[in-house]
C-alpha cells in the first residue's frame, strides 16, 4: 500500500471498513486511489474538511495548506522520503521537496480526494 493510499484510508476509512460497506465497482486510478464507478448508485460522499478538522490535533497543525502537517494529522512520517514516494506516486518524478512543490503537492492529493468521492472544499484545491 502506497502512502497516497494510507492518507485516503485515513480519511475515509480502511479497507477492512469499506468491506463492511456494501460492495462497489471500481477502476484503478493514479497514485493508490481508485473512483467509483455507481451505475446509478449514490455514493455517500465523505467530508474530507470536516473528518480531518474532528481529528486529534487538527487544531494545532496548519493542514490545510501543509503536506507535512496533513501527513502529520493522519498517522504518516512526513520525512523527505515519503513525501518524495508521495510525488512519485502521484506522477511528479522530480521532486526535490521545495515549499513550491509541497504546496502542489497537497493541492494534488487533495484532488484525488475530491476525484474519489470526497468532498473537498475548492479553496483546498488545485
Amino acid at each position: 500500500m502506497g502512502i497516497s493510499s494510507s492518507i485516503k484510508d485515513a480519511i475515509f476509512g480502511s479497507e477492512a471498513e469499506a468491506a463492511e460497506a456494501p460492495p462497489a465497482t471500481s477502476t484503478p486510478g493514479s497514485g493508490g486511489f481508485s473512483r467509483a464507478d455507481t451505475k446509478g448508485e449514490a455514493i455517500s460522499e465523505v467530508d474530507v474538511e470536516a473528518k480531518l478538522d474532528s481529528m486529534a490535533g487538527a487544531d494545532k497543525l496548519n493542514w490545510r495548506t501543509s503536506i507535512v502537517d496533513l501527513m502529520k494529522l493522519v498517522g504518516l512520517d512526513p520525512s523527505y522520503a515519503n513525501r518524495k514516494e508521495l510525488a512519485h506516486e502521484l506522477g511528479d518524478a522530480d521532486y526535490s521537496g521545495k515549499a513550491e512543490e509541497n504546496i502542489a503537492l497537497h493541492r494534488h492529493v487533495m484532488d484525488k480526494l475530491a476525484e474519489n468521492g470526497g468532498k473537498v472544499p475548492q479553496s483546498l484545491r488545485s
